[in-house]
């Protein structure tokens, strides 16, 4: 509610933004408006999206907070083996800059992957022994071996990651999205975001799942394991579906007033998410509740599927969303930050995320959904390939390390059974084909129909966009 600014006028109240609306002719209101719709030109042209034929309608992004370790799961390093033990070449490393957790010791000694590789599929796509239900899905994925970032801190590389920026405040890919397609549902909202639970690792902020400077509707709704999915969703005790209706009825016709008024953008959302928040209390118990499922698929995604907040049931809940209409579901896993222990804790995370990805990947094949549904698995940057600390059995772990790292891509149009990009001996630099985070997004824009340099908003003056000012669609991914 604003605050009374003056009296007068038949002594009515006035606040600042009546102020804006009465005086000057209106024009205080228009400049309000721009300044509450973040700046976004006025009576400028709209631009449809798509405007390229899509090959994806929706994403599921499996993000693996911490940072998986490219050369124990993807990127088969056999010299690194052979020299274990040795000093990291200064030729390799290049006076490049180390964090600050590593770049004190007086040694970097390499230490090659403890896990055996073996080619999978009819593509032979390389794989260590950790993925045994991944390899099941080989010819479906396109592995990109070539990632590369400037960040090298999860704060900044996470968020990179999400929003296309290093610094908090931009729209995440999610907000982006939806705010360029929409949603294909009116009954659920067009962002989701699952958070395993009690998994430890880095913290992961909202912000990430956020809007930045977009209109507050395209922020991600976080869907929780609790009986209450949704934060303050449900009606109290005593307040039935029809009381509920009535008393957002009128809300509304009030909100729709002041909007006449004002012409207030922040209006417009709370109109549209009162209204969503109404559907979804019939909408959320629908999609979280997994009883009508068949056992085999329970089977299929493995024994933590009934177990809400694990990162099985997310990845079931994310097929019944994707179902849905939803168009952006981002599952975070966190707990990939292995500076020591990575035999030990990368096997425990496979273990968590192995059988159910692959299960997804089966699941959405199954039904005719993979063709366009974009699925994308990785984290914020890659590890070391020399050792932090000392090499003790399996106490020895690794550092971040954003000169080069994997993801993969599964249908959704990618290039399927194939690997793309190039880095050298020891998994330290690109040597061929390198891929960046910006040139990441611009493909997965493409892929769902959007030029990325199209895709803007114009706030404080500058037109931004998911991808900055760089990237490039990488064709062969395609």
């Amino acid at each position: 509610m604003s605050r009374k600014l003056c009296t007068g006028f038949d002594n009515q109240f006035f606040s600042r933004r009546d102020v804006l609306q009465k005086f000057g002719h209106g024009l205080g209101s228009i400049a309000l408006a721009s300044l509450l719709s973040g700046d976004k030109a006025l009576g400028s042209d709209e631009i449809t999206f798509p405007n390229k034929t899509p090959k994806a309608k929706r994403v599921i992004f499996l993000f693996q907070s911490g940072a998986p370790s490219q050369m124990d799961l993807f990127d088969y390093k056999p010299r690194l083996n052979r020299d274990h033990g040795k000093e990291l070449p200064p030729e390799v490393r290049k006076g490049q800059r180390l964090t600050g957790m590593s770049g004190h010791q007086a040694s970097l000694p390499l230490v090659g992957s403890p896990f055996k590789f073996k080619q999978h599929g009819e593509s032979g796509q390389w794989m260590s022994d950790v993925l045994k239900h991944t390899a099941e899905i080989a010819d479906d994925m396109c592995i990109i071996k070539s990632l590369n970032t400037e960040a090298i801190n999860h704060g900044p590389g996470v968020t990179m990651m999400q929003t296309g920026s290093q610094f908090p405040g931009r729209p995440s890919m999610g907000a982006w999205l939806t705010y360029g397609l929409g949603s294909e549902s009116e009954n659920l909202p067009g962002f989701v975001v699952m958070v395993s639970k009690n998994r430890g690792g880095q913290p992961l902020f909202s912000r990430l799942w956020g809007s930045g400077f977009l209109p507050g509707k395209y922020d991600g709704v976080r869907l929780r394991p609790s009986k209450d999915a949704v934060l303050y969703l449900n009606s109290p005790k005593g307040i039935s579906t029809a009381s509920r209706r009535k008393a957002l009825d009128k809300i509304q016709e009030l909100n729709q007033l002041q909007l006449e008024q004002t012409s207030d953008p922040a209006l417009e959302t709370r109109i549209a998410q009162y209204e969503m928040a109404f559907r979804m209390q019939g909408s959320i118990p629908e999609v979280t509740d997994i009883s009508d499922e068949p056992q085999h698929i329970l089977d299929m995604y493995g024994k933590d599927v009934t177990e809400p907040g694990t990162f099985a049931a997310n990845c079931l809940r994310a097929r019944r969303l994707a179902e849905r209409g939803v168009r952006f579901i981002q599952l975070y896993h966190p707990g990939w930050d292995h500076h020591s222990g990575l035999p030990n804790g990368l096997r425990h995370k496979c273990k968590q995320t192995d059988q159910p990805t692959a299960a997804l990947i089966k699941d959405l094949k199954a039904r005719g959904m993979l063709d366009d549904t974009l699925v994308i698995w990785g984290g914020e940057f890659g590890r070391t390939s020399y050792c932090q600390g000392k090499i003790e059995g399996t106490k020895f772990g690794r550092d971040h390390h954003p000169r080069c790292f994997s993801m993969w891509m599964a249908g959704g149009g990618v290039n399927a059974g194939t690997s793309y990009g190039e880095t050298d001996e020891y998994s330290y630099n690109v040597v061929e084909n390198g891929v960046h985070i910006h040139d990441f997004h611009a493909t997965i824009l493409h892929l769902l129909g959007i030029d990325h340099e199209r895709l803007t908003y114009k706030y404080q003056g500058r037109h931004f966009r998911l991808t900055d000012v760089h990237g490039h669609v990488v064709k062969p991914l395609v």
